[in-house]
């Protein structure tokens, strides 16, 4: 092997170990995230009606930031005592609408005439 061979297998094994550690990173987020969703879903469960978390996933499927707002915002309420488990539907339907609210802004269109 020349000199030249063994500088470019060394830089392919450096690469290698490399990418090998940015795909256990990778991995560890991962399941990080994915922990912590399971511990998101088992507090939710316990202080969410039914409905509630139907309305929730629904949600989920058609904006969920909106819905990933309101869980937190829910649990937040919940832990500082200001809503009292279970959360029915129609304190999320609330909590939906005023989120909905704030995120939106009305546009006007004007037309200039010359």
């Amino acid at each position: 092997m020349s000199m030249d061979d063994r500088e470019l297998e060394e830089i392919r094994r450096k690469k290698l170990l490399e990418l090998q550690k940015q795909l256990e990173e990778e991995e560890k987020r991962k399941q990080l995230e994915a922990e912590m969703r399971a511990r998101k879903e088992a507090l939710l469960r316990r202080i969410l009606t039914e409905e509630a978390r139907e309305r929730l996933a629904n949600i989920r499927l058609v904006r969920p930031e909106l819905a990933e707002a309101a869980e937190n915002i829910i649990i937040q309420l919940v832990q500082a005592g200001q809503l009292v488990p279970p959360v029915g539907d129609d304190q999320v339907k609330a909590i939906l609408l005023r989120l909905d609210s704030q995120g939106r802004r009305e546009f006007k269109i004007r037309f200039a005439r010359k």
